[in-house]
């Protein structure tokens, strides 16, 4: 009699690490920020990646990478336009636009995360800024007829 046992491959753990090491190969230039926290720049557009200690890092919003920052694209309503968090702001031109996209496009596809059918369509905005309605997510605002 014969007795045949089978076993199971390991899968494979892809640590932070090797994600990071994957990128590196597609191109992408990496700088050690802070403990498990990697920016990631390519093209001139950069995100921010961090170990999350799960099966899959947290990717920060990308954006235009402007001096030490990144400013994220935002919509003005007339306007598109990239804004670091020091207040820098530049009007967003069609080959950035191109880029970021691209640059989004490969990040995902490097670190192995799921591709959203509407983030592939094109960009995506976090902030909608629109002079008409400037302050409006900060409360009610002041009335010109209340004193």
């Amino acid at each position: 009699m014969i007795h045949m046992f089978f076993r199971r491959e390991k899968q494979k753990v892809v640590t932070f690490g090797d994600r990071i090491a994957n990128l590196e190969k597609l191109g992408f230039a990496t700088q050690s920020e802070n403990a498990g926290s990697v920016r990631v720049l390519r093209h001139g557009c950069g995100a921010t990646i961090s170990d999350t200690a799960k099966d899959k890092p947290s990717v920060g919003k990308a954006g235009l990478a402007i001096g030490k920052e990144i400013g994220i694209l935002v919509d003005g309503g007339y306007q598109k336009f990239f804004l670091t968090p020091s207040g820098v702001k530049e009007p967003a031109l069609a080959p950035q636009l191109k880029a970021l996209h691209a640059f989004e496009e490969d990040l995902r596809e490097g670190l192995g995360l799921t591709s959203l059918y509407n983030e592939s369509l094109g960009t995506t905005f976090s902030e909608h800024l629109y002079d008409r309605v400037q302050d409006r997510d900060r409360g009610v605002p002041h009335r010109p007829w209340e004193k």
